[in-house]
């Protein structure tokens, strides 16, 4: 009886050791124990090749997938075929501690459970010169103005071969970070290792004083295993690194500074790029354009370019054009505006001095952009014959028949309330003879005739100042609209610039309005059409006079005729 129960004990074993040798399934990690932040490779392995994959979704709790690979393999040996199957999945750990990997059942065969040993995140740096991989970061100034640009520099250092990698974006909560340029990538010999070097740049500009923590860095990847024979997992082994993490002490600006808009900069250039004439024509338009350009600083720091109306004049501002570009170390803001000035007296036009305070970080200390102020001569129109700071008088209107008034001539002030004036004046004095020559008056008054005969420039019309702007800003869709609109206040029956050509007497006005045409409907140059125009009609409009008879013979009849 004994014997029996030696002998079932003994087959029982023989069998059990039978099954496990058929499963041939067995699952291994590529290392025991790791920290936080690193990578694994887990290797489940069966010979049976029909047998189905592995259920790794039970190890999503405790990790992050970084992929799956397989491979089935077929060898024969003394005339016997077999084969066997391995799959290799990396993964990540979420926490730290001791984290088991469950069995794999696939079919009649199954796998051990393993422990994975998780240790914290290291808080220094992994990773030094003369390793095989480490990181460098740079920071300045550690001391940096708040708004300021401070320059930081990642170079990652590896003298092994990389099939994969990825290296850690820079963040802090209160700074901006932006990259500059390009990655550099080159190689560098420290301590008698040679290595490649990759380096990336980010102005990081902080946005309050205090105390500035930019957490550490870390790297990633995957550098071939020499050591496995088949070549089959491609993953190859966990290489990583980690950086120090920066400390930065951001100052407030100084309380001297004032209630001018903070702007710390490496450097800062307030230009005007127009050649500013010493004379101009009353009327004429003249273009101013001022550039801001500050060194450390983005456009939205910069601030908007304002320039004051000097006394006798309206000014028109443009809307800004704005940038910011890097030339791989520095953030450069860029503000570009331009004025249309358009002088309403002649005499001396005083322009302003401009000044932008700004600190400048290279030398810790307050500077000032500064242009400075500029003076031109406004010259009267040709046919006043009026000297320099003279005001034209303007014929306020004929004599008025039976009334034995002299025409009142009156002098256009910069407030634009000639017009104004005028009508109460008149009003007052003419009373009801007023109603009577209203229509009189009114056609005079517009009539470029009475103009001529008083030697005086046309007053200003609706329509003249747009009209001068967007000709000073080189706009001709815009001068045409304007030019079409100012001329309707005289001719309501004007509808286009043929129109507009056909009643007009100056040359030099039909012919600017012919290169118009050409320029906007037959692309021609329209390289200084935009100062002809302004020259050719700053004065205002040759009207042809019918009167005189002479209408040219030539003139077709309208196309489209109206209907009354």
């Amino acid at each position: 009886m004994k014997l029996f129960l030696r002998m079932l004990v003994l087959a029982l074993l023989m069998s059990s050791f039978r099954a496990s040798a058929a499963s041939g399934a067995r699952a291994w990690l590529d290392r025991d124990s790791m920290q936080l932040g690193e990578t694994v490779t887990l290797n489940v392995e069966i010979d049976d090749s029909t047998a189905t994959a592995p259920d790794f979704n039970v190890l999503l709790t405790d990790f992050r997938s970084l992929g799956t690979q397989s491979s089935r393999q077929v060898s024969m040996t003394n005339g016997t075929t077999s084969a066997k199957t391995i799959w290799a999945i990396g993964l990540e750990p979420k926490r730290a501690g001791s984290l088991v990997i469950p069995a794999f059942v696939m079919g009649s065969a199954s796998t051990d459970p393993l422990t994975l040993t998780v240790l914290p995140a290291a808080t220094g740096a992994q990773g030094k010169p003369g390793d095989s991989i480490f990181i460098e970061i740079s920071a300045d100034p550690l001391a940096p103005y708040v708004q300021q640009q401070v320059r930081y520099t990642v170079k990652l250092y590896f003298s092994v071969d990389l099939t994969e990698g990825t290296l850690d974006e820079p963040s802090a909560s209160g700074a901006v970070v932006q990259k500059l340029g390009r990655d550099k990538q080159y190689v560098a010999t420290l301590n008698g290792s040679r290595y490649h070097v990759l380096e990336r740049d980010y102005a990081l500009t902080p946005e309050q004083s205090g105390s500035l923590d930019i957490p550490a860095l870390g790297f990633r990847g995957s550098s071939p295993d020499n050591s496995d024979p088949t070549g089959f997992f491609r993953r190859g082994r966990q290489v990583g690194a980690r950086s120090n993490e920066i400390h930065l002490d951001v100052r407030a600006k100084p309380a001297s500074w004032g209630a001018e808009p903070w702007l710390p900069a490496q450097s800062l250039s307030l230009t005007d790029e127009t050649e500013l004439p010493d004379e101009i024509k009353l009327g004429e338009p003249l273009t101013r354009t001022l550039k801001l350009r500050a060194q450390g600083l983005g456009f939205e720091q910069l601030p908007e370019l304002e320039l004051k109306a000097p006394d006798g004049t309206e000014i028109y501002p443009d809307k800004a054009v704005t940038q910011t570009r890097d030339d791989g170390t520095w953030l450069y803001g860029e503000r570009t505006r331009k004025f249309a000035i358009v002088p309403t007296r002649p005499g001396k036009l005083v322009l302003p001095e401009v000044s932008v305070q700004w600190w400048d970080t290279a030398h810790d200390r307050i500077e000032t952009a500064l242009l400075p102020q500029r003076e031109i001569t406004v010259l009267a129109g040709a046919s006043t014959g009026a000297a320099p700071g003279t005001p034209s008088p303007v014929a306020s209107g004929p004599e008025i028949p039976g009334t034995g008034a002299a025409t009142e001539v009156v002098y256009p002030s910069a407030d634009g309330g000639l017009v104004a004036r005028r009508w109460r004046l008149v009003s007052f004095v003419l009373g009801a003879l007023w109603l009577l020559t209203l229509a009189m008056w009114w056609r005079s008054r517009h009539s470029p005739i009475a103009i001529r005969a008083a030697g005086m420039p046309p007053p200003p019309l609706p329509g003249r100042s747009a009209f001068l702007r967007a000709c000073s800003l080189g706009d001709l869709v815009g001068a045409e609209r304007a030019l079409v609109a100012w001329a309707r206040g005289a001719r309501p029956e004007i509808r286009n610039l043929g129109e507009l050509a056909s009643v007009l007497d100056d040359n030099a006005q039909r012919e600017a309005l012919d290169e118009l045409q050409r320029v906007r409907y037959a692309g021609a140059n329209s390289e200084g059409l935009a100062t002809r125009l302004s020259r050719a009609f700053g004065s205002g409009f040759g009207w042809h006079d019918p009167s005189t008879g002479d209408t040219e013979s030539s003139v077709l009849p309208p196309l489209y005729p109206r209907h009354s």
